[in-house]
This record gives C-alpha cells, sequence and structure tokens, in this order.
C-alpha cells in the first residue's frame, strides 16, 4: 500500500473519530440527536472496521475506547464513580449474538450459558448510592468516570426509593435508566408547544434535559419513571446470578421492569428479541432494542471488560422502522434569525404507531444532494425512534414529468430576496421586518429560557402584532397602555391582564445573560449569553467590546465575536437597545450564588502529563470548585496534577515542595469533600 493510500485511511479515521465525537457530546452532553441511531451505528462500525485493520492509526481518545461523552462544564456537582459505568457492546443480528455466545463460552471454557433478557429503555443511565438503607447519592452516566450529582432530582422521581424497606445492606449500589413514558412525552410537548418553547425530540432527550435541570420543581412537574437492573456489588453481598439480584432489588422495593426472562441458551435469547420486535410497540415507553447478560455473577470476573465494554453483555438494536409514502410538497418557512428551513409534506402513513404527514428537510442542499422531487415515493423512518426523517427517493418509481427541485430566491412571507453567506448551506431573509422574522423573535423573546414572559403565548402575540400594537420586542413593556383594548378581547379580562402586566414588570428585573439570549443574535444560545454577560457585566461594556475581546474569550470566537459585534453595530438594533433602556429594563448581570463547592479557593494548579482526559478538561474542572490553573510551576504553586510522562514540572515541583497529586487523588478529594 503506497503512502498516499496509508496517509487517506489516517485520514479517513480521523474524520470519523471526530464525527462520532461531535455526536455524543449532541447525545450526551447537549441531549439533541442530530442523527439517527442507524447511521451513528453505520459510521461506529465503520471506525471499529479500520482500526481493526489499521492498529497503527489508533487514537487514545477514539470513541471506541471512551464511554460518552465528555462532561462539560455546568453547576451540577461532578462525582467520580467508585465503579466505571461502561457502555455496551452493540449486536445487529442473530450472527453477532452468536458470536459473543461462543465468545463467553470459549473465555469461561463452560459448554451451557444462561442469559438474562431485559428491554433496553431508551433514556439516561444513573447510579444510586444508599447508605444504612438510605438515599445517599445519585449521579448520571456521564462519561464512565465522572457524572454529574442528580441527587435531589432523582428524589422527585416517584419510583425511586428514599428510604429502603427490609435492606441490610450498609452500602448498596445500583444502577438503571431514567425515561418518560410515551404518553407523559406527548404532554410535555403539548405543553412546550404552548409556552412557545423548543419540542423534545424523543422522550430520552426530554428525560435527560430533565434530570439535569438546577430547578427540582420542573423535575417534580414532569412525571419522570425509573427501572433499576444492576446490582453492583451483589456477588460480594452472597448473591450468585443476576436472575436473583434481579428479585432481590424488587424487593427492597426497587422498580424493576417485570419483562425480564432467564433464558437458557442463545437460541431462546433470540425468540425473546423475536417476541419483542412486535410487543414493543404496545409498550408504554420507548425501548430501543434488548440487553443480554451472562446469569451466572461469578462468570463476570473472568470474562472482564474492554476498555469500554463489559464482555459480559451485549446489546441488541432493533432495526430501523421505515415505509414508503408520496413527498406531496416541499415548502420553506422563516424563522426569528430569517434562517430558511425546508419541510416535506407527505400523504399521511403510519409509522412505529404514529400518523407522519410532515417531515423536516433542513436545507436546500440536502434536497439536492438526495435528489427529492415533488410527487416522489420516498422512504422515510423515525430517526432515534421519534423524528421523521426522509431516507432516500425510490428513483423507480418517480413521474417522468417530476420537476428537479429548486431552491427559494424569496422570502416565503415577506417576499423579500433570499441571501446565503459563503461557505454555509442556509439561506437567510435579511429584512428585519418581515412578519415572519418579527413574530418568531417576539415568541423567542417571551419564552421561558429567554424574558420568561410566558403569559404571551403565540397566538396572542400574532393577535397583537396584527392589531399593531407591538412592532417589536420593545414594544411588549408598553402594552400596559392598552389595557381596556386588552380586557375587551374575548378570552380575556382583569385578572388575565393583571397577571401579564405583572410578568411583563418582572422581566425587567432579569439578569443581562436571559437578555442576551431573548434579543436572538446568532450564534448566541443560553450558554455563550451567559458567558459574555458574565464577562462583560453591562450592555454598555459588551456593545464596547472589539473584536479582540470577543473572540479571546474562551467558548465565545470569532464566529461569535463577529455576529455580536454586527448585531449592535446595525442601526435598528441600537434604536431597539435604546427602546429598552428607555422602558428601564435591566442592562446588567447579576452574579448568582455558585452552585459548586469552591474547595480549592486560594489555590494554584499546573497540569503536567497525560491523563485520561485533555488538560483543558482538568483545567475547567478545577476551576469549577474554584482553583486557579497556570502553566508554569513556582513557589505559590500549590498542586501539580501530574499524569503519565510528566516532563521536567514533575522535578521543578519536588525542589520546591510541591505536592504532586494524580488524578485518582483529585477525584477523591473532589468526592470527600
Amino acid at each position: 500500500m503506497t503512502k498516499e493510500e496509508l496517509k487517506a485511511i489516517k485520514q479517513e479515521i480521523d474524520d470519523l473519530i471526530n464525527k462520532i465525537k461531535q455526536w455524543n457530546y449532541e447525545y450526551y452532553v447537549l441531549d439533541q440527536s442530530s442523527v439517527s441511531d442507524s447511521v451513528y451505528d453505520q459510521h461506529y462500525r465503520k471506525l471499529v472496521a479500520l482500526e481493526e485493520q489499521y492498529p497503527q492509526f489508533i487514537r487514545n481518545d477514539s470513541p471506541t475506547k471512551t464511554v460518552g461523552a465528555q462532561i462539560t462544564d455546568s453547576s451540577l456537582r461532578k462525582i467520580a464513580h467508585q465503579v466505571p459505568m461502561l457502555s455496551l457492546a452493540n449486536a445487529f443480528n442473530q450472527s453477532d449474538l452468536i458470536k459473543f455466545d461462543q465468545q463467553i463460552k470459549k473465555i469461561t471454557s463452560k459448554a451451557d450459558v444462561n442469559y438474562v433478557c431485559e428491554l433496553k429503555i431508551d433514556g439516561l443511565s444513573i447510579t444510586v448510592t444508599y447508605q444504612d438503607a438510605k438515599l445517599k447519592l445519585a449521579a448520571t452516566r456521564g462519561d464512565g468516570t465522572l457524572g454529574e450529582d442528580i441527587t435531589e432530582n432523582l428524589k422527585e422521581i416517584k419510583t425511586i426509593p428514599i428510604t429502603l424497606i427490609d435492606c441490610p445492606i450498609k452500602n448498596l449500589e445500583v444502577r438503571g435508566e431514567v425515561f418518560l413514558s410515551k404518553n407523559d412525552f406527548q404532554i410535555l410537548n403539548q405543553e412546550q408547544k404552548e409556552l412557545n418553547l423548543p419540542l423534545f425530540a424523543n422522550p430520552r432527550n426530554a428525560a435527560a434535559g430533565t434530570l439535569r435541570q438546577l430547578d427540582k420543581t420542573i423535575v417534580a412537574k414532569r412525571k419522570l419513571d425509573a427501572f433499576l437492573y444492576y446490582y453492583v456489588d451483589a456477588l460480594k453481598d452472597g448473591i450468585k446470578t443476576h436472575s436473583e439480584a434481579l428479585q432481590q432489588l424488587t424487593k427492597y422495593h426497587f422498580n424493576v421492569n417485570k419483562e425480564w426472562k432467564l433464558c437458557q441458551n442463545i437460541d431462546q435469547v433470540w425468540q425473546y428479541i423475536d417476541d419483542y420486535q412486535s410487543k414493543r410497540n404496545n409498550l408504554a415507553y420507548e425501548i430501543d432494542g434488548i440487553v443480554i447478560k451472562v446469569d451466572d455473577l461469578s462468570l463476570y470476573q473472568i470474562l472482564g471488560n474492554t476498555n469500554k465494554a463489559p464482555r459480559w453483555a451485549i446489546a441488541y438494536k432493533f432495526p430501523a422502522v421505515t415505509t414508503t409514502t408520496k413527498l406531496l410538497e416541499i415548502f420553506p418557512t422563516v424563522g426569528r434569525t430569517g434562517r430558511i428551513t425546508y419541510n416535506a409534506k407527505l400523504e399521511p402513513v403510519l409509522l412505529s404507531g404514529s400518523k407522519i404527514s410532515y417531515a423536516t428537510l433542513h436545507n436546500g442542499d440536502y434536497i439536492i444532494e438526495k435528489d427529492l422531487r415533488e410527487s416522489d415515493l420516498v422512504e422515510i423512518k423515525k430517526a432515534g425512534d421519534i423524528i421523521p426523517e426522509v431516507i432516500k427517493v425510490i428513483v423507480s418509481a418517480r413521474q417522468k414529468d417530476a420537476k428537479k427541485f429548486s431552491k427559494a430566491t424569496h422570502c416565503p412571507k415577506c417576499h423579500s430576496v433570499l441571501e446565503q453567506v459563503e461557505d454555509e448551506v442556509d439561506q437567510y431573509c435579511v429584512n428585519t421586518n418581515c412578519p415572519a422574522r418579527i413574530l418568531k423573535s417576539l415568541i423567542h423573546f417571551c419564552s421561558r429560557n429567554a424574558m420568561n414572559i410566558t403569559g404571551l403565548k403565540e397566538k396572542i402575540l400574532a393577535r397583537f402584532l396584527n392589531l399593531k400594537w407591538i412592532h417589536d420586542v420593545a414594544d411588549i413593556y408598553q402594552l400596559v397602555n392598552y389595557r381596556q383594548e386588552i380586557i375587551n378581547l374575548e378570552k380575556f379580562g382583569e385578572k388575565s391582564f393583571n397577571n401579564l402586566v405583572s410578568m411583563i414588570i418582572k422581566s425587567k428585573s432579569n439578569s443581562l445573560e436571559r437578555l442576551l439570549f431573548a434579543l436572538g443574535i446568532r450564534h448566541v444560545g443560553e450558554k455563550n449569553a451567559e458567558i459574555l454577560a458574565a464577562n462583560f457585566k453591562t450592555l454598555e461594556n459588551l456593545m464596547k467590546a472589539n473584536h479582540q475581546q470577543l473572540s479571546e474569550i474562551n467558548d465565545v470566537g470569532p464566529t461569535i465575536a463577529t455576529s455580536v459585534i454586527d448585531y449592535f453595530a446595525n442601526q435598528d438594533n441600537q434604536q431597539l437597545i435604546k427602546k429598552l433602556a428607555e422602558f428601564k429594563v435591566n442592562f446588567s448581570f447579576i452574579e448568582q450564588e455558585i452552585k459548586q463547592e469552591q474547595i480549592f479557593t486560594n489555590t494554584t494548579f499546573v497540569i503536567t502529563g497525560t491523563l485520561s482526559k485533555s488538560r483543558d478538561y482538568f483545567a475547567g474542572l478545577l476551576k469549577s470548585y474554584g482553583a486557579s490553573v497556570t502553566n508554569t510551576i513556582s513557589s505559590n504553586t500549590n498542586y501539580l496534577l501530574a499524569g503519565k510522562e510528566p516532563g521536567s514540572k514533575l522535578e521543578k515541583a519536588r525542589e520546591l515542595n510541591v505536592k504532586i497529586i494524580s488524578e485518582e487523588e483529585l477525584f477523591s478529594i473532589i468526592n470527600k469533600k
């Protein structure tokens, strides 16, 4: 093989790693999947195959060597898992299961092996620790070694016992899955819609997003549920099999899914899988496969783990459910930033128990790449078993007169000419007076995570806009002058008006980050808004900032910097800010109480050597606990966090009597605190 060919293979492996890491980040951290399970699995299997064939190109940070996604900064306390929370290897067909069975028998020298089959709940993995029968600690899986503290939130789930009954075990750790039922998911999304908030893509994302909320009252309102399925130290506590452990957990009043089954061989496992292929749509919750575990716990240590998954278990993934239907129409819609999104109107069809009539087509390039045309017969599936996605065209069924798709040239609402930024796939309506943009901007401004004026729902805002009582977001603050007119409206009254005015007045006191997010500055999400507000403290300071000052801020960068500068340079936006100031809307950052215990205040760290995660990761973790992190060892350094091959900094630390600790010792300090 030539050097050029090897170089191309290495590049392909690097591209796959970067792509899958991004998808892991979206799924595990953002709770938002941008690709379907089948697309993810296809790329993952390709990466595994290439790494097996070309081991010289395997990277330490490859997703095949890690679990989940790296924990990013958040206000939730970090928890180091005493026993790693590994992911499971996947099986996609009967042949994969037979290979799994053969490997188990080969390693253990057992002729017969019993397996326990359990439903693979599509939710968020958790671990819960009880001390003296009382719930002490709960955490998410996170990256497998470090999760987030969700103890208080988990207590709001009614099926999680706070105190165990008749449990003699002093220290008990159990693991399971938090989920949202199909019915409660529908109710939640209806509420999101009524509040002009983004809809959740699927129950898994809804459960994960809810459990990581900082306000536990939100968790209490959403009816999360949980199944517990793993007793961590069962063998040490005298339990010999996984099936016995499930029975013991049930006796301790844990909510154990009753659909599990003990199978005598791999053929019975396949029969169980086959049964639930048809039963899954009748379940009250989403499942995306079947988990198969060796029943004999004494074999677990013999079988061991890979660096990512245990060898004693595997997850069979259900194939994506697809169907065909007719693509009736391709049409664009415009969002609050002016971005154009294309959608497909479909001939209604049933898929996984739901009637599908529409699907997103993202952007014009996406449609051109797939060569989608109106009147085409298309194959669709539910991405992640929830979001309708057009997979491909059945070209053989295409009508001869089917016209090729062309991108829209004008805004579907105001008919202004659309523009497309160089090197971007999206088109934009740049008319700031576009009625669709104004309405979407108003909806966003009032949304719960922005200015939180939830009394102004979409229909009400559209009505006020049509009556010309409001023309931009600042006009919301003069609705108090329309008292009699609003009271006289149908389905309004004095009480409704007073409640609305109360919300509007209260929103004036919001901290700066809410206002920045509410303004809808392109690329500036909630997190970016908070970072900008915390760095510049006032809107006036932010408006004076130059490109270099903005782009040097961590997690901001040149793209957001350009967007912020462009926004405040616009004269219409300057007038809007002036109007908001006249209505006495707060332009200052209100410091919040720090949620993370600042155990390393006035403590300086230096990081050296190769650790299990990047240096940026550990620097962020230390800073979240109040530490200062520098690059140079000095007499002012309190700790050197040292990994493998620490280099000259280790000698320097010893000379200056700086305390040297490993990452294991660091996590021990954090967890003890």
